[in-house]
């Protein structure tokens, strides 16, 4: 319970009347029930709820409970074999708005060798994001306009979902909780089956909901101290970091992660034989009967080929009678050519050493030849000018960024935030995505030096190689500045960040306004990563005005120290 009330808005899940706000009545109301049951089957109160039960059983040392009979409980349980946990955090989704900041669920591992045999235990929103409007999506998300639903199910299906038809890499985070530990979780798990909690994205979310089960299987365990405003799900990985429960990690890469580097491996002059095979464009036999390619080649066709179409047949863009045809054939022609090199995938840095989401900054620099200050705080989350170590490259999430400056005796607001989301998808051979990017709030960037609310929402493209990546944009853009006044801008960026301590930012942007003014913007940053939550960053901005007549340069030089918590 938070604050004397309960988080389960289900009133299935208590036996008193006033159960959700009445911690007292609802155990009051639960020990009669135990000791006075009147029905011995899965409807019992044993059964509904077991987590109770073994709590009065082991706290107050209650023994006279009646013999019921739980066949599905026990049905259940037989089927789980619960031996130890996982909390699995599958990272950002490169072009889903409502998937870049990840999402964790729990694993209940059996005693089966194989993990893929162990179940999944996830609670997301009861609804649909590709069927729904998606503002109406994100705005009944951020109020509690969807129910939160659990779900269990095999492991095997969520990391289909997961890692192959949405591109995402999985990180296995094994957690150091014994058997019985492990066993109430499960039981609480259980007493909230086919309940319901109002969904909120940034509270009572995925993540949150897991914090609950591991406090459950650990009552000594204090997770949600970690979160006052926001349940980040990678924050949750980092809170379980902080309290040492995290034994092992283990690292699935997506299947898009897999055929970049399948990518790599291919000639040139062959690149485009997986695709034309997978689409039914050539047949096996073209492959296997073309003398000049050398075995390995053929066989690093045919394995791609082979990803492919899974990618293909999981987007629904193949019928299913001509994916197993081909699935069959293409899989036959690769068996035939014998064994080969297993590909190597370097593992990336891992996300739970990424800095934490809410972000504190304190600068001081020069602007037009007087001094300035600088003074910022960003509740969450990530922005290209932050180190990506750990995170999805190419993506940024900021909410509620405030920035406040000081200089020649006032305060002025430098950047406010509300909304700003990058994606920066790298095109290549076998993907050819768009890269997009909004933001909403206020910022000097106008044509005058004041602070102006901007709404923007652009589009473009992105290429990359291990030592960084460019991108093109073009950018509709409006501010508010006492009228409306729109421009398209255009944009041509570069971020290098092959070194993990070190990344440089470089934008160059020209602006058309509908006064008939023209502005050309430049950005420069260096950043520096000092440890896993410090910062160095040193930042130059130029900046064409032009107000009524008067046109006029501004050059900002500026050093900031950041700190992530």
């Amino acid at each position: 319970m938070e604050d004397g009330v309960s988080q389960i808005d289900d009133k299935r899940f208590f036996l008193a009347l006033n159960g959700k706000t009445n911690a007292k009545n609802e155990l009051n109301a639960t020990i009669d029930a135990l000791l006075n049951e009147t029905t011995f089957d899965d409807n019992s109160t044993a059964c509904r709820f077991p987590a109770r039960k073994a709590w009065l059983q082991e706290q107050l040392n209650i023994t006279k409970f009646a013999d019921v009979n739980c066949t599905e409980y026990d049905k259940v349980l037989k089927r789980l074999n619960p031996k130890s946990a996982t909390l699995v955090f599958p990272a950002a989704h490169i072009n889903s708005p409502a998937s870049m900041f990840g999402h964790t669920f729990l694993r209940i591992n059996s005693a089966y060798n194989s993990k893929l045999l162990s179940y999944a235990v996830n609670y997301a929103a009861d609804a649909d994001p590709n069927k729904e409007n998606g503002a109406l999506f994100a705005i009944k998300g951020l109020f509690g306009g969807y129910y939160g639903k659990y779900s269990l199910l095999p492991y095997y299906d969520k990391l289909k979902e997961y890692r192959d038809s949405e591109q995402r890499d999985v990180w296995e985070y094994d957690l150091d909780l014994s058997e019985e530990e492990v066993l109430r979780m499960v039981r609480h798990i259980w007493e909230l089956n086919e309940t319901h909690s109002s969904y909120y994205f940034f509270t009572e979310n995925c993540s949150y909901n897991m914090l609950w089960f591991l406090e459950a299987a650990r009552p000594g365990l204090d997770l949600r101290k970690y979160f006052n405003f926001q349940v980040i799900p990678l924050e949750t990985a980092h809170a379980t970091k902080s309290e040492k429960i995290i034994s092992s990690t283990f690292y699935r890469p997506s299947k898009r992660t897999i055929l970049l580097k399948y990518e790599e491996l291919i000639n040139k002059e062959y690149i485009r034989l997986p695709i034309m095979l997978a689409n039914s464009a050539i047949n096996v036999t073209d492959i296997i009967n073309r003398e000049k390619i050398d075995i390995q080649q053929k066989m690093y066709i045919l394995e791609t080929s082979i990803e492919l179409l899974e990618y293909n047949f999981s987007k629904s863009k193949i019928k299913k009678e001509e994916y197993l045809k081909l699935f069959h054939a293409i899989s036959k022609a690769r068996a035939a050519l014998g064994q080969g090199n297993i590909i190597d995938i370097k593992t990336p840095p891992n996300p739970i050493e990424s800095h934490q989401a809410i972000k504190t900054s304190i600068g001081g620099g020069f602007r037009e030849g007087n001094s300035i200050g600088f003074l910022g705080l960003r509740p969450a989350y990530h922005d290209l000018e932050d180190s990506s170590y750990g995170f999805l490259r190419g993506t940024q999430i900021e909410f509620l960024n405030l920035e406040l400056s000081y200089s020649q005796n006032k305060l002025d607001v430098e950047n406010a935030t509300i909304l700003s989301i990058v994606s920066l998808a790298q095109r290549s051979e076998f993907f050819e995505n768009l890269s997009w990017r909004t933001k909403f709030g206020w910022d000097r960037d106008s044509l005058d030096s004041t602070p102006n609310f901007i709404g923007t929402i652009g589009a473009g493209l992105s290429w990359g190689n291990e030592l960084g990546y460019l991108y093109i944009m073009a950018d509709p853009l409006f501010y508010l500045d006492g009228g409306f006044k729109s421009a398209i801008g255009s944009s041509l960026g570069f971020i290098f960040d092959k070194f993990s301590y070190m990344s440089t930012n470089l934008e160059l942007t020209r602006r058309w306004y509908d006064t008939g003014d023209a502005q050309n913007l430049i950005g420069i940053s260096q950043n520096f990563r000092l440890s896993q939550n410090a910062e160095l960053k040193f930042k130059y901005d130029y900046k064409e005005r032009s107000v009524l007549d008067s046109q006029s340069e501004e050059n900002s030089f500026k050093i900031y120290i950041n700190c992530y918590f």
